[in-house]
């Protein structure tokens, strides 16, 4: 990846960690899947003003409906269903790392499915001690989460697969702007979650909601969802859906020193050694120092 590339997905791991405060906030007013359907319908109707005052006429990639709701099957309904159901048996240690094999899962995939995206020892060894890193971060509070039931993991595992599959179909859409790929992803997913939050949590009530809450939900919506989710379709179109889902790995450092900077919290010993070993590995998977480290000496 260039340089260029690996600012834009630092910048989305920081993205995505800061979702976790927002949804800490909301999730313990509003419903998990009203609160999904907020993100979505949120990020939706952004992403269209934002293409209207640029003079984008969405109808005009209609053609390409269906993928869109895949996509949004793919990347939204399906894994966020997913995994708050495997949570509420899971702890959130052994959730985070299930959560961070995403990327094994794409290289799995997309040597499978695809021609130009083949897996490498390189690229192994760098997810492999990125997710090591995460355990170590994780500590002694992994041992809370080992007695869940398989169901649970199940849900949790299907729902990294989920996000694997939506990268590689995200390689379907590179000759359309990520805006644009971004609105039809969030639309098609509003369009599904409306009848199932009416179905599950019945019509949402809007009292109640103070305005701190609300400033969450516009969070997630404009910040983690809209705009999170033009930089990951950027990542795809320009390096891959294997490279775009290692944001996984960046994702629990960014929460952690968010919470360190805005929450106080503390950061301990494992929490500096697990961040190491995920540089380390994100630093193996772009190969650059191995390759500087091979050239013969002048």
């Amino acid at each position: 990846m260039s340089g260029f590339v690996w600012l834009q997905l630092l910048l989305l791991g920081a993205i995505w960690g800061g979702s976790f405060f927002f949804a800490r906030i909301a999730v313990q007013v509003v419903p998990p899947l009203t609160l999904v359907l907020f993100r979505v319908v949120i990020a939706a109707l952004a992403l269209h003003i934002y293409l209207g005052s640029r003079g984008v006429n969405f109808w005009d990639y209609r053609r390409h409906a269906l993928g869109f709701a895949g996509l949004g099957l793919l990347n939204n309904v399906i894994p966020f269903s997913l995994l708050f159901i495997g949570q509420t048996a899971l702890g959130a240690g052994l959730a985070s790392i299930f959560n961070a094999t995403t990327p094994i899962w794409t290289v799995i995939l997309a040597t499978i499915l695809t021609a130009d995206e083949k897996v490498t020892a390189a690229k192994l060894a760098g997810i492999f001690m990125g997710i090591v890193g995460i355990v170590v971060m994780i500590g002694p509070g992994i041992l809370t989460g080992l007695g869940g039931p398989l169901w649970a993991e199940l849900a949790v595992i299907t729902a990294t697969i989920s996000y694997a599959f939506a990268s590689i179909l995200a390689k379907r859409f590179k000759g359309i702007p990520p805006t644009v790929t971004a609105t039809g992803q969030m639309t098609a997913s509003t369009l599904i979650m409306i009848p199932v939050v009416l179905l599950h949590d019945g019509m949402p009530h809007l009292d109640g909601i103070s305005l701190g809450v609300w400033s969450a939900i516009l969070g997630l919506g404009l910040l983690s969802t809209a705009f999170a989710y033009i930089l990951f379709f950027s990542i795809v179109k320009a390096s891959g859906a294997t490279n775009a889902s290692l944001v996984t790995l960046i994702v629990p450092v960014s929460a952690v020193l968010l919470g360190t900077i805005f929450l106080s919290e503390k950061l301990a010993v494992q929490d500096i050694a697990g961040m190491a070993l995920i540089a380390l590995g994100l630093l193996i998977i772009d190969g650059r120092i191995l390759a500087l480290s091979r050239k013969p000496n002048r």
